[in-house]
């Protein structure tokens, strides 16, 4: 967890007051500063949990979504498609995790331009161990009880549809 900064007031909240003293009232300044703050802390938290297995929170998603496939392996394309992230980042994640002997690659046979890649043995191990950890901590989220978490998470839905991540229906 990030040392605690030793501040006797909230810097973002105070932001918030200059901002409406000089331009007005703006909640979504605050919003996205607040959102930006929580996903710095967050990140810190989670990536320390995972980097004793070697892992980011970026390959740790890569992993559990090879584990979500019926055969354990995916299309690099789909990685990049369900993890949202450009195919340049999908292709770095990968190779990462196959240097570690937690992914192998082999081509597509459906696809002859197109690559696969599947979680190994030690990947599922790894996955599992790290998946523990996190649950354990919450992902984070320690602060907030389930109930609260379901609101964060559908308060951001909007956004994310807004976004183009995915069709609402």
């Amino acid at each position: 967890m990030p040392k605690p900064l030793s501040l006797s007031f909230d810097p973002i909240a105070r932001a918030d007051e200059l901002w409406k003293q000089r331009w007005g009232s703006v909640p979504s300044m605050a919003a996205i500063t607040s959102i930006m703050r929580a996903h710095q802390i967050l990140l810190a938290e989670v990536d320390a949990v995972v980097r004793p297995y070697g892992l980011t929170f970026a390959r740790y998603e890569a992993l559990v979504l090879l584990t979500f496939s019926r055969k354990g392996e995916l299309p690099m394309s789909k990685i990049g498609e369900r993890l949202m992230v450009h195919p340049t980042s999908v292709t770095n994640t990968i190779d990462r995790l196959m240097r570690a002997g937690l992914v192998a690659k082999r081509p597509n046979p459906n696809d002859g331009r197109g690559t696969l890649a599947s979680i190994t043995d030690k990947g599922r191990e790894v996955c599992e161990a790290a998946t523990r950890d996190l649950m354990a901590m919450d992902f984070g989220f320690g602060a907030y009880d389930d109930e609260e978490c379901r609101e964060i998470f559908a308060l951001l839905r909007p956004l994310r549809v807004a976004a183009g991540d995915f069709k609402e229906g």
